[in-house]
This record gives structure tokens, sequence and C-alpha cells, in this order.
């Protein structure tokens, strides 16, 4: 399946904007969700079918709402 096409590819690249849009590295982001950095890499990348719990998680450390994560895709 294409990456613009799969939702987990459209969540990892929202997540990757929002991140660099925040100057947070990788590493920084992961520290501040409490996630492993490759963890993170993998839901950037969207190889994660991640639950709603690390969804929440994520969205926080962006200063952002799930709704706000979500919008768009």
């Amino acid at each position: 399946m294409r990456k613009d096409n799969d939702i987990l590819g459209r969540f990892g690249v929202r997540v990757r904007q929002l991140r660099k849009a925040a100057g947070l590295s990788q590493e920084a982001f992961a520290d501040t969700c409490g996630l492993d950095r490759t963890y993170i890499g993998g839901v950037e990348r969207g190889e994660r079918n991640i639950s709603l719990r690390n969804i929440e998680v994520i969205a926080r450390a962006l200063g952002k709402t799930c709704s706000d994560l979500m919008r768009g895709l």
C-alpha cells in the first residue's frame, strides 16, 4: 500500500511534521514522550500501528489534542 493512502503513513508524516515544527529531534521527542527513539522512528515511517494511549502521549508531548493530531488525515 502506498504511504500516502495508508493511515499509518499519513499519521507518521503528521507526527514528523509537528515534531520538526517544534524543533525536536527524534531522540529528544522520544524522551519527552517516554518512548523509545526507534519506536518513534517506526511511527514516523508508518511501520507501527500504535495504541490510543501512545497517540495521546504523542499528542500531549506536541502540545496538541488527539483531534489536533488527527486533523487532515
